[in-house]
């Protein structure tokens, strides 16, 4: 599913991967207001078939998914999983991938950035802590806003 604000030209692009269905369309509309194009995925093929069609600036992906029984009888799926899919393709290997978990550990942290992510973000804080760390990742998009 695609969203996006219909006057800006060129919006930076961003995949959300995201298995709860609120948190997904509250932070999408976040970013949306804020002038990106989101990508949304629910699931680990959904991802990888988002990011390799749409080949997005930043992928917001998050760690825990339930079995993804529409696309192949239950394959378990998790982050980690589906970043290390994505970091083999070869369009999407310079792509900059934040992942998104439940709690806020240096363990996650480091996994994140062991398994070639720009960085980790807690569910915990809100999304304008978030929406920071994209436009720092993403710092065109913000002269872009400004020049808007």
């Amino acid at each position: 599913m695609r969203l996006n604000k219909p006057n800006d030209m060129n919006p930076k692009r961003i995949l959300f991967v995201e298995g709860d269905e609120r948190f997904l369309k509250a932070l999408a509309r976040t970013f949306v207001a804020e002038g990106y194009e989101v990508l949304l995925a629910e699931d680990g093929a959904g991802a990888v078939s988002t990011a390799r069609q749409e080949q997005p600036d930043l992928i917001l992906l998050s760690i825990y998914f339930p079995p993804d029984v529409a696309h192949g009888g239950g394959v378990s799926w998790d982050g980690f999983l589906i970043l290390s899919w994505i970091r083999k393709m070869e369009e999407l290997k310079a792509t900059r991938v934040v992942i998104v978990g439940d709690e806020d550990s240096a363990e996650l942290r480091e996994q994140a950035r062991s398994a070639g992510a720009s960085g980790y973000f807690p569910k915990t804080c809100g999304p304008d802590q978030l929406l920071s760390m994209v436009r720092q990742l993403l710092p065109q998009a913000v002269a872009n806003q400004a020049a808007a």
